[in-house]
Formats: structure tokens, C-alpha cells, sequence
């Protein structure tokens, strides 16, 4: 990871995990191949790092489900010790009034745990399964295909008649369930389904994951199922924990990359892109050093590229009004303690599998409505949607022996407020009193934190008003309109410009699926080919 004096054929500006992905293809095609990384540590958001003398954890992402079978495959990850835990149990929602809801585990199971709340709830729970599952489905074919790209030519028009045939030849109620989630918000969609607040809280949570607003917003569905379309160890659906936090993946990437031939530059942030005569030529570093390439390819957020780091005058004006436009602020609040010892819920007292799944405290649809609009009005919720991992109870790399690391994944909160150090401080507060609140002793436990508000999102890792996905995942915001209509084929407005992280499709989360589309698309451009 040291100096060339050789030009690369790609600079990948960014090395996330897909900026790492698309690295890998272009090599192993023949590229030679440049990643320059603002940050000491590759990884972008996917990093372990210790953030309290002998506790480590994944510092902003934080579990996996994702991550494209083919990626992990092609680059060898197995091999290179990739490892993911289950969860043997989905997730564990503590409830008003001392009882729980356990959600997984298999169908028998979970449907005697709704049948608690409601016999109807439980009988309709294998048929909501077999829909997810088939719209799933259609999702993880198109995840690895460029979308079509309208006015694109004649390349464009052949994908979208591909595309437009494979959704044609869907049942009808498949299409008609794609539509509602697409479309409808969260409790419109879950409403026909289930009765109970606790089940509908339990599958609704899922819509508000990332996603700055209510599950009355329009649209909030589809967030819903882009959580549910991954697969751990082959189960489909399932999430896990990856030994050595998420920065071993992108360790591993990392590896697989430099055996290909990669050069990886840390500590290199790219200040601008430069253009000459409408085409993208080069970058120019925070130093001032100015390093060319005949392909430029950004693994940072649209909203990044195009408003920061391309001259604005350099764009079509149309396009840059859109990316004015374009939405970015997920209200994420990421928290990371180290604990003395394991909580302890009132509703689930003791240690257990409760403890190996995701945590959330989140008891139903009025809850996350009213922790969306505390949020507008005060900066952040007063009573917060949270989410907790222990992956030490799995991994007891991350901490000290009888010592643990939480992750505390944390919504609604302002992605346009200030966020001053007071403000972090007084929010960070307020998540570990509503742990408190169901898990007494909780904030006696704790030996240190890191705290990561939107705004220290967005310092730290490059994540415009934090947001996790690059950009939100809205139907404006999706598939050929990810992130502007005309240019969702990875490809920028610019000649030699190139975007291949969450900000294209399909979006959001350590899916590599992004980096492996776009090195298809630049590789497309020129028949590259080893020899």
C-alpha cells in the first residue's frame, strides 16, 4: 500500500467494501488499478477498530446479510477465514407491561410465539412468508444486473426489454405485491397481514432501518423488504454475525484485491475530480498532488461526487438541479459500549439466545411513528428506536474475557441538526436511559462509548447527513432512477466517470452488488481481457 509512479488505468476514489469489489473485477480483467482512501484504514464503513482500551467493534456497519453469494465466491472469502454466526433467533422486542416477542427460530416456532398475541396473526405468518419470499426472490435476480437506462440507446433499450420481460412473466399477484411494497407505507402494507402491535412492530421495524421516517410514509415498505432480500451461510433472509466485526470482510477484500494487483493508497482523500473537455481525467488530492487516469470511478455518495467534488459548471444543469434534489439523511445514531458484564431485560431476564439476536426496542408502529415526529420537532426522539447487537457473546476477539461490546444502531435524529458535542452527548444519553428503562443496571455497565450522530457520520466516514445508503431508498431514488434517471447504469454525465457504491442500484448495505455492477459496466465499455 505505497506510492506508484505508474498511471493506473481506473482510480477508485474510496475503499468501502464496493469500491473494493469493482477494484477486484477490473484487476482480475487486466487493469491496473488504483484505490485512493481518505481514512488511515481501508474498510470505509465496514472497519473494526477498537474505540475503548481492549474493546473492538464494527465501527459503523455492524451485521451481515447482504453480502452477494457471488462476490464472496469470486473473491475468495471463505477461504480467507470469512465466518458469519446466525442468529438463532431473529430479533428480541421487549414490550410494555414486562412480556417480549421472539421472532425466528423457524415458522413452527414463530408462529406459536404470535399465536400468544393472535391466532390470526400466527395462521397468516407462513402465507406473508411464501409473498416475501417470492418478491425476494425477483429482487436477487435484478441485484446483479445494471437497471436499464432510459435514453440510454440501444444498449439501454435491450436491457429494459430483458428487464420488462422477467417482471411480465411474474404472476400477477407478484406484481401486484411488488406494486404495495413500492408504494405503500409500512402499516398500509402490514395492515391486511396482521392485527397484533407487537407482530406488526416486529416485521415494521425493518422499514425504518436507515430510513429517516415514519412506517405512515409512503414508500416505507419497500425498506422493509431490501432488509429481507439477503442470505447468511445460504438461508435466505437470515442476518449474522462476521467473526472480527465487518472489517474483516473488508480485510479480506482488501487481500484478495492486492493479489490481483490493486494498489491501495490510504490517507488520500480526492478534493476534486478534474475535467477537461467534458470528460473526467483525473483527481486532485487534499495535498494538491494531481494523479490521471482514463477512467474515474467513485465509491462515494452521489450527493459527494457531484456536489462537491466535480465543478459544478462541468455538469449538465439538469442533472445538477437533480442532485440538489437528491434525498440523503437516514436519522441513524450509532453507538458503540463497552460493557462489564452482559444486560440484563426485564422481560427476558438472564443470558440466553435473546441476547444473540437483534435487540429492539421498537414495541410498535405509534411507537416509531411518534420517535419520527418527536424527532422533527426536537432534533432527535425521546423515546428512540434501537437496536442492539452483542457480537462478543460469539467473537471473543472484540472484547476482554467476561467483557463485552454492544452496538447500538439507533433511529430518529435530525440529519440536519447541528449536532454539536453537547447534542451528542445529551442524545447518547437518551438511548442508554430507554435501554435502562427495559434492562435495569444497563448504564452501570458501561466502561466507555463512541458515539456517531448523523453529522459524525458524515465527518468520519464521508455519509452526507449520515446516511447509510448513500442516498434514501425511495421509489424516486430507485432501480433506473438510483441516482438520476438517465444515468443509473453507473455510469456518470461525464465522459470517463464512473459511481459504484450504494448511491446506484440496488442500494444500500454490504452487498458488494454496486462495485460488481459497475466494474460489468466499465469492463463493458472496453472489451478488457487478461493478455
Amino acid at each position: 500500500m505505497g506510492n506508484s509512479t505508474a498511471t493506473p488505468d481506473a482510480i477508485i476514489i474510496g475503499g468501502g467494501h464496493n469500491g473494493l469489489t469493482c477494484a477486484f473485477y477490473l484487476a482480475r480483467a487486466g487493469m491496473k488499478v488504483r484505490i485512493l482512501e481518505a481514512r488511515a484504514i481501508i474498510g470505509g464503513a465496514a472497519v473494526t477498530q477498537e474505540f475503548h482500551p481492549g474493546f473492538r467493534n464494527s465501527v459503523a456497519s455492524y451485521t451481515v446479510s447482504l453480502l452477494q453469494p457471488k462476490v464472496i465466491t469470486d473473491m475468495g472469502l471463505v477461504a480467507r477465514g470469512y465466518r458469519v454466526i446466525e442468529r438463532p433467533v431473529s430479533n428480541f422486542l421487549p414490550l410494555p407491561g414486562g412480556d417480549h416477542l421472539l421472532l425466528g427460530g423457524g415458522l413452527e416456532r414463530t408462529q406459536a410465539e404470535f399465536a400468544r398475541f393472535s391466532q390470526a396473526d400466527a395462521e397468516a405468518l407462513p402465507h406473508y412468508y411464501a409473498m416475501l419470499d417470492r418478491v425476494a426472490d425477483v429482487l436477487r435476480d435484478l441485484a446483479l444486473r445494471p437497471p436499464p437506462n432510459i435514453g440510454g440507446g440501444v444498449a439501454g433499450l435491450v436491457e429494459a426489454l430483458t428487464t420488462g420481460r422477467l417482471l411480465a412473466r411474474l404472476p400477477r399477484e407478484v406484481q401486484r405485491d411488488m406494486l404495495d411494497l413500492f408504494t405503500k407505507s409500512a402499516r398500509e402494507f402490514l395492515a391486511p397481514w396482521f392485527k397484533s402491535d407487537p407482530v406488526q412492530a416486529a416485521f415494521g421495524f425493518d422499514a425504518v432501518v436507515g430510513n429517516y421516517a415514519s412506517p405512515d410514509t409512503p414508500g416505507s415498505a419497500y425498506v422493509l423488504l431490501h432488509h429481507v432480500f439477503g442470505e447468511v451461510n445460504g438461508n435466505k433472509g437470515s442476518w449474522g454475525h462476521v467473526i472480527g466485526g465487518m472489517g474483516s470482510i473488508t480485510r479480506m477484500m482488501a487481500q484478495a484485491c492486492a493479489e490481483q494487483g490493486v494498489e491501495i493508497s490510504l490517507n488520500a482523500p480526492v478534493d476534486q475530480v478534474l475535467v477537461e473537455n467534458g470528460r473526467a481525467t483525473g483527481v486532485r488530492l487534499a495535498s494538491g498532488e494531481e494523479l490521471r487516469a482514463a477512467r474515474i470511478i467513485a465509491n462515494v455518495g452521489p450527493k459527494l461526487l457531484y456536489g462537491q467534488m466535480v465543478p459544478r459548471d462541468a455538469l449538465p444543469q439538469d442533472f445538477a438541479r437533480r442532485i440538489d434534489g437528491y434525498v440523503c439523511g437516514s436519522g441513524s445514531f450509532r453507538m458503540n459500549v463497552a460493557l462489564d458484564r452482559l444486560p440484563d431485560f426485564s422481560a427476558l431476564p438472564g443470558d440466553g439466545e435473546h441476547l444473540r439476536a437483534g435487540i429492539v426496542i421498537a414495541p410498535s408502529l405509534n411507537y416509531m411513528d411518534r420517535a419520527f415526529n418527536d424527532a422533527k420537532a426536537h432534533g432527535w426522539s425521546r423515546e428512540p428506536i434501537v437496536e442492539m447487537l452483542i457480537p462478543s457473546i460469539v467473537d471473543d476477539s472484540l472484547a476482554p474475557p467476561g467483557q463485552h461490546v454492544a452496538s447500538l444502531f439507533c433511529q430518529q435524529f435530525d440529519p440536519a441538526l447541528e449536532w454539536t458535542p453537547e447534542q451528542e452527548a445529551a442524545a447518547a444519553d437518551t438511548i442508554i436511559d430507554t435501554v435502562e428503562a427495559h434492562a435495569p443496571g444497563f448504564r452501570a455497565s458501561i466502561l466507555g462509548r463512541q458515539v456517531l450522530s448523523p453529522r459524525g457520520l458524515e465527518r468520519t466516514f464521508g455519509l452526507i447527513g449520515g446516511d447509510i445508503f448513500h442516498g434514501r431508498m425511495s421509489l424516486d431514488q430507485l432501480w433506473a432512477a438510483r441516482p438520476v434517471l438517465g444515468h443509473a447504469d453507473y455510469r456518470g454525465p461525464l465522459q470517463g466517470l464512473y459511481m459504484c457504491g450504494s448511491g446506484t442500484h440496488p442500494g444500500g448495505g454490504v452487498t458488494g452488488a454496486p462495485g460488481h455492477n459497475a466494474a460489468r459496466v466499465v469492463l463493458s465499455d472496453k472489451r478488457w481481457r487478461r493478455g
